[in-house]
């Protein structure tokens, strides 16, 4: 926040400027010059304040007269609703600190201590009550003043906030208590479209009155598009919004706001309301309370149903508040939104992409669902790659495509940590054997991750809702016939990360903790750049089982859940099995492909194994028509060729057919199948 300096703070008290000449600042600093004045008169002389308290109210009756807002002690007290005596203390203890004269007349009134008492103000200052320092009186609850405890309520010091000493002086900064908690948002520079939209009609919501306490629930999958609407509802209201997190709130450093830590979360909460209070009124401000997509414990839902309004909760699903609440889902941009702001974006930040910003707006819309804010960053990123190519052409915008298609994938991996594996994608169609039918359909499906943004949003097929707007495939067949290869092949050309979904760690013997796996694992990969494998995904699409007790109840919940996640996530998803006939009949017809992968025939085994061994790799006299006889699958044809390779490489001489012979015969015994003698006649 913005601070005002202060300067010549003292000035002449025996010939003020005049009004008209002063500015803000200066004018606030000789109304606190003329109140202290009248301080001192009444500590001088209680009984008879006489002709110059007269003289310095007309004084400051023309200051106010002459300024566009009140001055930081006007403000104050019509803030917090501060009656005239409580007015008083406030400037009494500001005039301690500010003004020596004063300082001096209140050190000797309370025995020569630097402070002064409740004591000295009820007998000295006008219209005394005892109410002024209750603890639930604005002096008190919303910290102007500090009452150090020990020495009884009448004789205790008094002393004012440094916050609020600050503020008189005309500097209006956050408290540092609560500066480490809070993060300030700027009302942005971009909103999407549909993020812009529901800005006027949530805005009656919160100005409408604020007395009844309104809470704007903000949910959905874009944590930084909540910030910005909620930014840009705070600078139509006048004010500034800081967001929370849920950790800050909960954590232990909030007792750093009552003057102390504490283990008890919940006894620090309220000191930090108060302070909380206090700012969003000062500032003015605005808080949103940041809750992520974990449970809300007790502490935060107790801060939430007592924090003052205007107050904004952010979070990825809703949850229950007792308050008067409205709610906004707020998701990241569709896919036409986020072609129109990549467009906007690398269009001003001036990136030289071969003069089709829009194809590169297409493409990058079609596979990565990102917020406003972080499209932006990367636009500004790529134009600042292109200025310091200084106009290189050709090869040099290639690269710049390669590098913005880099940083989103690199932005939209997701953390998955032990739910899921990493593959690099490296093989090709080459690397791929299956017959044309199946090809073909792998081509179709690549064909439909490509088009997506054309056909959904360009055509209008999406326009009638955002369900079954994913790739969904089912790769079924035998071990070993090229499945997990074929997902790497299509991440790979895709140009996406590949992810092999851990099912040992997803599926969990306790209630509810898989559907807790999946969720993460869905939430994780929404920004798109990914494929998600499941290998062997009969053991979570299985047939839902006749209920016989409450596990087989939650079991199908589980397959239930897991159903729909698959109909709304908009991404590439590939489900490998080797049992089709045990997946649940109500998933298959989910499904946009079904790829058969067959036991491949002799042609096929044969171009398996021509492509088994690398051109550095030494052979002699590899028969490969004599190899694709033996009725193996891809899958253990690798092992055999890469166990005879280290075989070759231990007795120092090619890769012959004994080596091989040896390995086919150790598989036959690891798969527990016999081998026929038509299989390896005339090997060696």
């Amino acid at each position: 926040m913005n601070a005002v300096e202060i300067r010549n703070f003292a000035p002449d008290r025996e010939t003020p400027r005049e009004p008209d000449a002063l500015s803000w600042t200066e004018a606030n600093q000789t109304c606190l010059v003329m109140e202290f004045a009248r301080l001192q008169a009444r500590l001088e002389n209680p009984s008879n304040p006489g002709e110059d308290d007269r003289e310095i109210e007309e004084t400051l009756q023309r200051i106010r007269e002459s300024l566009d807002q009140p001055a930081a002690i006007d403000q104050l007290a019509a803030s917090f609703d501060l009656s005239g005596f409580e007015r008083q203390i406030l400037l009494l203890a500001a005039g301690i600190e500010m003004d020596s004269k004063l300082a001096a007349l209140c050190f000797d009134a309370v025995g020569g201590r630097g402070f002064i008492t409740f004591s000295l103000v009820l007998s000295a200052l006008e219209a005394p009550h005892w109410s002024a320092l209750a603890p639930r009186s604005p002096l008190r609850r919303f910290h102007l003043i500090e009452l150090d405890p020990g020495a009884g309520l009448t004789n205790a010091p008094l002393r004012i906030d440094e916050r609020i000493l600050h503020y008189l002086a005309g500097i209006n900064r956050m408290d540092a208590r609560l500066a480490p908690l809070l993060r300030y948002h700027e009302d942005p520079l971009w909103l999407a479209d549909e993020h812009a939209a529901v800005v006027p009609g949530l805005l009656p919501s919160l100005q409408k009155d604020l007395s009844l306490d309104p809470v704007l629930h903000l949910y959905g999958d874009d944590r930084n598009g909540q910030q910005d609407v909620a930014a840009r509802l705070a600078r139509h209201m006048g004010r500034h919004l800081f967001v929370l997190s849920a950790e800050n709130l909960a954590s232990a450093a909030l007792g750093a706001t009552a003057g102390a830590r504490t283990a008890n979360p919940s006894e620090s909460i309220p000191a930090f309301l108060d302070l909380w209070a206090r700012e969003a009124t000062l500032l003015p401000a605005m808080l949103l309370v940041a809750c992520g997509s974990e449970p809300i414990a007790a502490p935060i839902r107790q801060a939430i149903e007592l924090l003052p309004a205007p107050l904004v909760v952010a979070s990825r699903d809703p949850f229950r508040i007792e308050r008067r609440t409205v709610r906004q889902a707020i998701n990241k941009p569709i896919p036409a939104s986020q072609k129109r702001l990549w467009s906007s974006a690398l269009d001003q930040a001036g990136a030289a992409v071969d003069g089709k910003i829009d194809d590169l707006a297409d493409h990058l819309a079609g596979h990565f669902r990102f917020s406003t804010e972080t499209i932006a960053s990367i636009g500004t990123l790529a134009g600042a790659s292109t200025s310091n190519r200084n106009g290189e052409t050709g090869n040099g915008n290639a690269s710049l495509r390669d590098q913005l298609w880099m940083q989103c994938r690199a932005l939209a991996r997701p953390r998955l940590e032990n739910l899921a594996q990493h593959i690099e994608p490296k093989a090709t169609w080459d690397d791929l054997v299956l017959p044309e039918p199946q090809k073909e359909l792998l081509l179709r499906l690549s064909a439909q991750a490509r088009h997506r943004l054309t056909v959904y949003e360009d055509w209008g097929f999406g326009d009638r809702g955002r369900r079954g707007l994913g790739i969904t495939a089912l790769f079924a067949g035998p071990s070993g016939t090229g499945k997990t290869l074929a997902a790497e092949v299509l991440a790979g050309v895709l140009g996406l990360d590949l992810f092999r979904i851990d099912l040992s760690a997803i599926v969990s013997k306790y209630i509810g903790e898989s559907e807790k796996n999946l969720k993460q694992v869905f939430d994780a990969a929404e920004e798109g750049g990914v494929v998600l494998l499941f290998d062997e995904a009969d053991a979570l699409f299985g047939k839902r089982s006749e209920v016989r007790d409450s596990h087989d109840r939650y079991a199908n919940i589980e397959v239930s859940y897991l159903l729909q996640r698959m109909e709304t996530f908009e991404g590439l998803a590939v489900l490998t099995t080797n049992l089709k006939s045990s997946l649940d009949k109500a998933f298959q017809r989910r499904l946009r492909f079904t790829v058969d992968f067959p036991f491949p025939g002799p042609q096929e085994r044969e171009q398996i194994w021509r492509r088994m061994f690398p051109s550095q790799a030494p052979t002699r006299n590899l028969n490969l028509e004599q190899l694709a006889q033996l009725n193996m699958t891809g899958g253990n044809i690798r092992n055999i060729a890469l166990n005879a390779a280290f075989l070759a490489a231990e007795s120092d001489s090619p890769i012959g057919m004994q080596h091989i012979l040896h390995a086919t015969r150790q598989e036959a015994i690891k798969i527990e199948r016999p081998l026929a003698e038509s299989e390896t006649r005339g090997w060696a």
